[in-house]
């Protein structure tokens, strides 16, 4: 569907989080802003310390795919470097329902 929100998800292992975090991903190499990332969110799963989830919000699929391809050459270049045996893993989806909820105080209730 043309100008649906897009997703670019990537799931990431990495050794350290708080160094990945502040060299890596807080230096933003390629420049979320710049290239239409309108939302992100880093997840960490509750039972491995060394991966990471990014999910990168843009308002299309093109947008997605041309972020997704200047990641894939970043990492390239760094591969070596960090002794890489495969590049993160990436994906894009489309979203197709969101909603969010606020909590209500127990006490309000």
């Amino acid at each position: 569907m043309a100008g649906a929100t897009a997703v670019l998800r990537i799931e990431h292992p990495v050794p350290d989080y708080e160094t990945w975090k502040r060299e890596g991903f807080d230096r933003d190499p390629i420049g979320r802003e710049e290239h239409g990332v309108r939302r992100y969110r880093v997840l960490r799963p509750t039972d491995d310390a060394k991966l990471v989830a990014i999910e990168l919000e843009f308002d299309d699929r093109a947008a997605a795919e041309a972020f997704a391809t200047s990641l894939v050459q970043m990492w390239q270049g760094v591969q070596e470097r960090f002794r890489w045996r495969e590049l993160p893993a990436t994906r894009i989806y489309e979203l197709a329902a969101s909603s969010e909820h606020v909590a209500i105080p127990s006490s309000a209730r």
